[in-house]
């Protein structure tokens, strides 16, 4: 059977979609639960008239991890092994065949411990949400071209194996950071990164198969966006000072190395146009307007299924440079306040509002 939990806190504009994609399923899970953590709106019973169960926490300060730990310490002894746990954000909606794929890819091949969405951005929110669906589509692009090999487990959805959550959660505080007994740790900024490679630390494989597509909510603001991705960045290093260097982990700090002389790059290239110009030595060059070009083409046609719109924000180039160069500062900000121990926070937009 798939158990299907949906963390939700003060969603009730979100979640009924949310529980409707999983009713809609062409394979739907046997169970559906609202895990309302903290709700001091009308979540709960937007969520019955939806057609779900609905679990309230009791006395959680842990966000969603600590939400789905209470759930799971419940619900999950009375699963078994062979069984399923979908976890599904509730400002996110599955495409219909998302659960079949899974299950099927799960069912197959038992070195696979969980299966992830590959997760693409809902419209609206302006230009700062065409940039991020922009990233989304390239990020699953890049996934396809690997195979379906994931390098996170989303937290927008992703199943579970019921015998992988066990081992995880018998190996917390021993082979694994966090507190014994819990699935989820609780001291992670970004669950599913931990999550990802706990899972991986015990010898599973993560996918994110093409078909396996998920729609999430955008940030719609600049400030959310740098709050969300400054969490996300600082996460993910927290995360790998935690596991520290192995076989596992070695990617990943490849891949921070990675970001980190693209930073450099970045803006040694800007610096050194900047003093070409300034000092009157600039001038057209075949070589580099080659270069260039192959450049615009390459950023149009990773947005290319997206449609004209996108290419033509991919193709004026500017929006999305300046984007990286968010995305660079996000870097720097979220390794200076790891390097300065400063506290770290939640930042999502419906917990700023409501002071969490």
């Amino acid at each position: 059977m798939i158990l299907a939990l949906v963390p939700a806190h003060n969603e009730r504009g979100k979640v009924a979609a949310a529980v409707d994609s999983l009713r809609q399923q062409s394979e739907p899970p046997d169970r559906i639960v609202v895990v309302a953590d903290n709700c001091t709106d009308d979540t709960e019973e937007v969520a019955r008239a939806a057609g779900a169960e609905v679990w309230p926490t009791s006395g959680n300060h842990a966000r969603k991890a600590g939400a789905l730990n209470q759930v799971l310490a419940s619900l999950l002894p009375g699963l078994a092994d062979e069984d399923a746990v979908l976890v599904l954000d509730a400002d996110s909606v599955l495409t219909r065949r998302f659960l079949q794929v899974a299950r099927s890819r799960l069912a197959k091949d038992t070195t696979i411990g969980a299966i992830g969405g590959v997760f693409l951005g809902e419209e609206g929110a302006g230009l700062v949400g065409e940039l991020q669906r922009n990233e989304y589509t390239r990020y699953a692009r890049d996934i396809a071209r690997k195979k379906a090999r994931a390098m996170v487990l989303t937290g927008t959805a992703t199943l579970f194996r019921v015998d992988v959550l066990r081992a995880v959660t018998a190996a917390r505080a021993a082979t694994l950071p966090g507190v014994a007994g819990r699935t989820f740790d609780t001291s992670s900024l970004t669950e599913d990164n931990e999550m990802t490679l706990a899972i991986k630390t015990l010898g599973f494989r993560t996918l994110s198969p093409r078909q396996c597509v998920v729609f999430t909510e955008v940030m719609t603001t600049w400030t959310d966006l740098w709050r969300q991705r400054v969490r996300w960045q600082r996460g993910a290093i927290e995360n790998l000072r935690q596991y520290g260097l192995s076989r596992v982990t070695l990617p990943y700090v490849g891949q921070q190395l990675g970001m980190t002389l693209g930073l450099v790059a970045m803006w040694v290239y800007l610096a050194f146009t900047a003093l070409l110009i300034t000092s009157g030595q600039f001038s057209f060059s075949p070589v580099w307007a080659g270069v260039g070009l192959v450049f615009v083409v390459e950023r149009v046609t990773t947005v290319w299924r997206r449609g004209p719109a996108a290419r033509l924000l991919a193709g004026v180039l500017l929006p999305e440079i300046c984007y990286d160069l968010f995305q660079q500062a996000v870097l720097v900000r979220a390794a200076f306040d790891t390097l300065t121990k400063r506290d770290a926070a939640w930042h999502h937009p419906i917990a700023v509002r409501d002071g969490r």
